[in-house]
């Protein structure tokens, strides 16, 4: 089957697939149909632009039918005010209900994220997914094993990753590793894989978005991140495979507390490169 075909009843020959993919693997003349380019098989990267940018739905990809494509909704699509009111509106939370999230609910919040952009159109990032708080409890307790383990060995960095201050909590009895979140979603890929840090850190991204639409607040766990790829007891509890490696962690539950104003941020620094 060819990597693409053209309804041509309904094709209006604009060229707009052509002009919108990436690799510039489809060839269009004004007055043509668009027909796959030299290595088209091998070069295309399944992002979807061509079925995408098709106003008409003329444009069949072999692994993307558009009937599987939502259309976009533009009555749906945010102005800028309400683009900067959500964003600004976001708040890292560090304070949970002690309400468990339904794995459905998990489950939708990281379809959303997988519609991050990836290099080339990878999407290498893989999920796990802790929500049992017994384990969460035992895993918090390693990195405070990894927190001692630094300030014998590494002194200048336990002091530069203020570590004293978590143990003498968790031994007050307070979690200020998990803040008692209900969830812990680490985004992990191929070690190997360049494009993996950026990959994941964007889906994290999105995914800390997507969670204030389902009611949801999240935290990046910097200190669980850290101690997954420094600390191989704590990495061997999380069984990530060798070839994996950790490259975000996000604590996620229901907020217990609401947040009524939009704090403030220093003006941005902008240089002009004419």
């Amino acid at each position: 089957m060819e990597l693409f075909t053209i309804d041509q009843q309904t094709c209006n020959q604009d060229g707009l697939c052509a002009l919108a993919c990436p690799l510039g693997i489809i060839d269009w003349k004004a007055g043509n149909l668009p027909v796959p380019g030299t290595d088209a098989e091998k070069m295309c990267i399944r992002c979807g632009h061509c079925v995408a940018i098709c106003p008409t739905g003329a444009f069949h990809h072999r692994d993307m039918d558009p009937a599987a494509c939502v259309p976009v909704r533009p009555e749906w699509q945010l102005s800028a005010e309400q683009c900067e009111h959500f964003l600004r509106s976001r708040r890292s939370i560090r304070t949970y209900k002690q309400q468990p999230v339904p794995r459905e609910t998990l489950t939708r919040l990281i379809e959303i994220a997988r519609y991050a952009p990836s290099g080339i159109n990878s999407q290498g990032v893989r999920w796990l997914v802790i929500d049992n708080g017994d384990t969460l409890h035992h895993l918090a307790g390693m990195v405070i094993e990894w927190m001692r383990w630094l300030q014998r060995e590494m002194p200048e960095m336990a002091t530069a990753l203020h570590v004293e201050r978590a143990i003498q909590r968790w031994q007050a009895g307070q979690d200020g590793i998990l803040r008692g979140a209900p969830v812990l979603i680490i985004a992990h890929a191929e070690t190997a894989n360049r494009m993996a840090p950026t990959t994941c850190t964007i889906a994290l991204s999105y995914l800390e978005l997507a969670a204030t639409g389902l009611g949801l607040g999240t935290c990046w766990a910097g200190y669980v991140n850290a101690a997954v790829n420094s600390y191989p007891p704590l990495r061997q509890a999380l069984n990530l495979a060798e070839t994996q490696q950790c490259f975000g962690a996000m604590m996620v539950g229901f907020p217990r507390f609401r947040y009524h104003r939009l704090p403030t941020r220093n003006a941005p620094e902008i240089t002009w490169l004419e």
